[in-house]
C-alpha cells in the first residue's frame, strides 16, 4: 500500500518528460489508469448516460401511463359487464317469471278447452240419446198404427157388407164435396 501512497504524494519524484518508458508496477499505474478512465467516462459519458437515463424513465413512464389507461378501460368494460349482467338477469327473471305465467295461462286455456269440449261431447250424447228415442218412438207409434190399422181393416172388413160398404163412401164423398163448396 504504501506504493499507492507514494505515488499520489510525491509526484516531484517522478522520472522527466525525457524518458520514455513502461511502468511495470500495476499497484502504482492502475488507480492513476482508472481515475483518468473514470474521468474521461464521467465527462464524455455524462450526456450519453443522462439521454440513457431519460429515455428509461420516459418508457417507464409510458408504460405506467399505458398501464393506467388499459386499467382504466378494464374497469370501465367490467364496469360495463356487470351492468350487462344485471341487465339480463333480469330479463331472465322477466322471463322466468312471464313463461312460469305463460304456462299457468296455457294451462288454464287448456282446461277450458278440454272442458268446452266435453261439454260439447255431452251435448252431442245427449242430442244423439234424445234423437235416437224419438226414433224408436216414432216406430213403435208406426207399428202400433199398422197393428191398430190392420185390426181396424179386419174388423171393418168382417163387419161391413157391401151395401154399407157403399154407404159410407158415398158419406165420405157428400163431405168432401161440401168441403169443397165451402173452400171456392
Amino acid at each position: 500500500m504504501k506504493n499507492v501512497t507514494d505515488s499520489f504524494v510525491y509526484l516531484g519524484h517522478w522520472p522527466s518528460a525525457g524518458s520514455f518508458g513502461f511502468n511495470t508496477d500495476i499497484l502504482a499505474t492502475n488507480p492513476i489508469n482508472l481515475s483518468v478512465v473514470f474521468g474521461v467516462l464521467i465527462f464524455f459519458g455524462k450526456g450519453v448516460l443522462n439521454d440513457l437515463l431519460d429515455n428509461r424513465k420516459q418508457r417507464i413512464l409510458n408504460t405506467i401511463r399505458n398501464s393506467e389507461e388499459l386499467r382504466e378501460g378494464a374497469i370501465q368494460q367490467l364496469e360495463n359487464a356487470r351492468a350487462r349482467l344485471r341487465k339480463v338477469e333480469m330479463e331472465a327473471d322477466q322471463f322466468r317469471v312471464n313463461g312460469y305465467s305463460q304456462i299457468e295461462r296455457e294451462k288454464l286455456n287448456l282446461i277450458n278447452s278440454t272442458y268446452r269440449t266435453l261439454q260439447q261431447l255431452e251435448n252431442y250424447k245427449n242430442e244423439t240419446i234424445h234423437f235416437e228415442q224419438q226414433r224408436a218412438i216414432n216406430q213403435v207409434r208406426q207399428r202400433v198404427f199398422q197393428q191398430a190399422l190392420q185390426g181396424a181393416m179386419g174388423t171393418l172388413n168382417s163387419c161391413l157388407s157391401n151395401e154399407l160398404h157403399l154407404r159410407t163412401i158415398n158419406a165420405n164423398i157428400g163431405m168432401f164435396g161440401t168441403m169443397k163448396e165451402i173452400t171456392d
